[in-house]
């Protein structure tokens, strides 16, 4: 069972930066595709960005494609997600999450981290 936790989220001022983190226990993140998700009020989860095990390839949501970059340390066992030049529809909880490689769907979530961007 994998449990994951973010942390690093807040309140920014557009144009700022962010740096969230995802940390795990229970077991190690060898072997899973990782991912950042978010949901803001109203409106439905979407994936902003997904780094793979196999060969470390990233996807980025068209919205934070070169705004947003995310990274693994497979030593310490965290996922990363930087964010910068933050902009007001970027507010919104975001989640960490995490699949065994060679499935589909996302089974393992953390509990979320708020970000908040003032305009």
């Amino acid at each position: 069972q994998v449990q994951l936790v973010e942390s690093g989220g807040g309140l920014v001022q557009a144009g700022g930066s962010l740096r969230l983190s995802c940390a795990a226990s229970g077991r190690t993140l060898n072997g899973y595709d990782m991912a950042w998700s978010r949901q803001a009020p109203g409106k439905e989860r979407e994936f902003v960005a997904t780094i793979a095990w196999i060969g470390g390839s990233t996807n980025y949501a068209n919205s934070v494609k070169g705004r947003f970059t995310i990274s693994r340390d497979n030593v310490q066992n965290t996922v990363n997600l930087q964010m910068n030049s933050l902009k007001p529809e970027d507010t919104a909880v975001y989640y960490c999450a995490a699949r065994r490689i060679g499935t589909v769907r996302f089974d393992y979530w953390g509990q979320g981290t708020q970000v908040t961007v003032s305009s």
